[in-house]
This record gives C-alpha cells, structure tokens and sequence, in this order.
C-alpha cells in the first residue's frame, strides 16, 4: 500500500511562479521513479516531467526551460518548481510514483491531483 500526498496548487497570475510537492508513503522498499502529468479540460493526460532513482530527468517541450523536477530521497518526495506559467499551464496536475513494494511487488501510484490556474 502506497500513497502520495500533494500539495502547493493554486492561482497564480501569467509570469508568476508555483511549487508543488509529492509525499510517498507507505509500504515503500525503493522508489524507481517519480514524476509529473497534467490534464487541461477536454484534454488528455500528458507526462510533463519525471526523474529517475539514478537523477535522470525528462520534460516535455512544453515545460524546458521553465519548470525543475527536483526530489528528497530522505522525505520521499518530488517537486515541481514551475516558473514563467502560462494560462496553457492550467490543469489539474497529478504525482506519480513506480515503487517495489516491501512484498517485493512492482506497481504505479498516482496522487488524487491538485489544480493550477493561470489566469490574470
């Protein structure tokens, strides 16, 4: 059993600048990766950025060079420091974590999703 804890969404004027944090917790053995995805309404949901256990990290175009994935091995957390947004930005954005259980089972998580809106 795993859960993911989020927070930091909110309302932010174009230009301004969130961070949204991840907590895993639970019946963790080792985190493989953690990342991040967005669904805008009517929208499908789209990775926008991800790190690995060994720090690699991607991001979707969308994303470079405005946003940074970041994450605390000791706290089991990822976080997404979006700077420049954008109302494109606006969506409901979700954690998601690919964990080993501490029964040895392989298995993705996700988090319930918090809301960015860019709006002036």
């Amino acid at each position: 059993q795993v859960q993911l804890v989020e927070s930091g969404g909110g309302l932010v004027q174009p230009g301004g600048s969130l961070r949204l944090s991840c907590a895993a917790s639970g019946s963790i053995f080792s985190i493989y990766s953690m990342g991040w995805y967005r669904q805008a309404p009517g929208k499908q949901r789209e990775v926008i950025a991800t790190i690995t256990s060994g720090g690699s990290t991607f991001y979707a175009d969308s994303v470079k060079g405005r946003f940074t994935i970041s994450r605390d091995n000791a706290k089991n957390t990822v976080y997404l420091q979006m700077d420049g947004l954008k109302p494109e930005d606006t969506a409901v954005y979700y954690c998601k974590t690919v964990v080993r259980t501490t029964t040895q089972r392989m298995g993705d998580y996700w988090g319930q999703g918090t809301q960015v809106t860019v709006s002036s």
